[in-house]
């Protein structure tokens, strides 16, 4: 009975952390994009790809970020509903890792840019460890609701170099008519 109990666990063990898009070991500490300048990226972005999350389902998504003060950035995510929150630069060497923070009740996460060029798109990345775990998120964003195909393979080239699964990215529904009542 032990070892019938025993690969039960490691299954159900198996089983959850796949399923939360936990993975072994620590963060993967990727390279930020150079001279990340905050003033550039401020504006309006569209979501297009990213790895799935419980609080966005992946319709219509944008982010506007606003300059607060220097290093504060306001954010403001949308989709079915809106969740405003901050992101402050910790470190000014290293203005591309942020953290974003979007209620008093819940701890700041990473937000590291590793790739826009502020017109076209941009590539963000969060990972969180718990305990023996890591859990990743990344966004390919737009300034419109559509990206070329070919930028798009190179952002998710750049998140498989540092070991994210590309294959779970999942896409943002832009589609006009449809996201029309949230821009009213």
């Amino acid at each position: 009975m032990t070892q019938y109990f025993r690969v039960f666990f490691f299954f159900l063990l198996f089983v959850l952390v796949y399923a939360q898009g936990l993975k072994l070991g620590k963060c993967p500490q990727p390279a930020v994009q150079a001279n990340f300048d905050a003033a550039r990226y401020l504006g309006k972005w569209y979501g297009i790809q990213k790895l799935p999350t419980t609080f966005q389902k992946g319709q219509c998504s944008t982010a506007v970020y606003t300059l607060k003060s220097p290093g504060v950035i306001g954010v403001l995510n949308s989709e079915l509903r809106s969740t405003e929150g901050t992101a402050t630069v910790k470190d000014p060497a290293e203005p591309a890792k942020l953290e974003v923070s979007f209620s008093k009740d819940s701890p700041p996460g990473p937000y590291w840019v590793l790739s826009t060029d502020y017109q076209g798109h941009t590539l963000v990345y969060s990972c969180r460890e718990v305990g023996l775990f890591h859990r990743e998120l990344a966004w390919i964003m737009s300034r419109e609701p559509t990206l070329p195909e070919a930028t798009v393979q190179e952002l998710r080239s750049i998140l498989s170099s540092v070991g994210v699964h590309v294959d779970k990215l999942v896409p943002t529904n832009q589609d006009e008519t449809y996201c029309a009542p949230m821009s009213q």
